[in-house]
């Protein structure tokens, strides 16, 4: 994959995260897709409901998480390794996963924000 972030390569001529176009970029089907998300699969894979405001917000807020963490993962699939699997302690040891599926992305991206400050990152 190229070096330009994930979120524009993720993007659909008109502006919306295509989903099918994202779980391409990180080597899964668009049903595990909806489920790391917390969403149906139709909500990812029937055309109006990709575009909806809720779908489009979440994948938003994976895509910009998964684009923060990257360059110290090394590549988009290990930073969705990381999104998926590594327990946050500062969270209880929830995921990234489940703070977005929780509908709490900002707590995420400010604990990035910590880390990265702090020269953890």
């Amino acid at each position: 994959m190229a070096e330009t972030t994930l979120l524009a390569e993720a993007f659909d001529p008109s502006g919306l995260i295509a989903a099918d176009r994202l779980s391409d970029l990180l080597h899964i089907t668009r049903g595990e897709l909806a489920a790391t998300l917390g969403l149906s699969r139709d909500a990812v894979s029937k055309t109006m409901r990709v575009g909806r405001p809720a779908t489009q917000a979440r994948l938003r807020e994976m895509v910009e998480i998964l684009n923060r963490v990257r360059p110290w993962a090394g590549s988009a699939q290990q930073a969705f390794a990381w999104y998926r699997s590594q327990p946050l302690p500062s969270f209880g040891d929830q995921t990234a996963e489940d703070m977005v599926r929780e509908g709490r992305a900002d707590a995420i991206r400010r604990y990035l924000d910590r880390i990265a400050v702090g020269g953890y990152a």
